[in-house]
């Protein structure tokens, strides 16, 4: 129908002309509430934010001469973290003489994953950059 008549008979109802395909010829219109439209879009956009789920990443530091209570302790707190479902990035950080011999950061990086290999995957697997050696987990996928 023409647009004069769309929206006279829109007038008439007390009601608006949506246009809701621009794609096409003619163009496809509707004849709506717009307000009540435009909240039951905010009421639905709000319920799909409701129901996501964000994904943080937690930082766990190490250091390359820990000690087996701390590193133990660091687990626990890894452990927690990626139950809650976060991400875990596990980062060690080489200070003076440690750049020198950075497999034993490398090695405690191996012992703290098969701590938490149970519940955890590597997302991106230990490596060296500069100074640090970082580490990224999440938890395993349950099927």
């Amino acid at each position: 129908m023409p647009l004069r008549q769309a929206l006279d008979i829109a007038y008439d109802q007390g009601k608006d002309v949506a246009l809701m395909s621009n794609s096409t010829e003619p163009f496809v219109c509707k004849i709506m509430d717009y307000s009540k439209y435009k909240y039951e879009m905010s009421k639905k956009e709000k319920e799909n934010k409701k129901n996501q789920k964000i994904v943080k990443e937690k930082i766990v530091q190490l250091s390359a001469v820990i000690d087996v209570g701390d590193l133990n302790t660091r687990a626990k707190q890894a452990r927690k973290f990626l139950e809650d479902g976060d991400k875990v990035k596990v980062v060690i950080r080489l200070r003076g003489r440690q750049n020198a011999r950075p497999e034993l950061g490398m090695r405690n990086m191996d012992k703290f994953f098969e701590m938490l290999q149970d519940i955890a995957q590597i997302d991106k697997p230990a490596a060296i950059t500069g100074r640090e050696i970082s580490m990224s987990l999440s938890q395993i996928k349950k099927k």
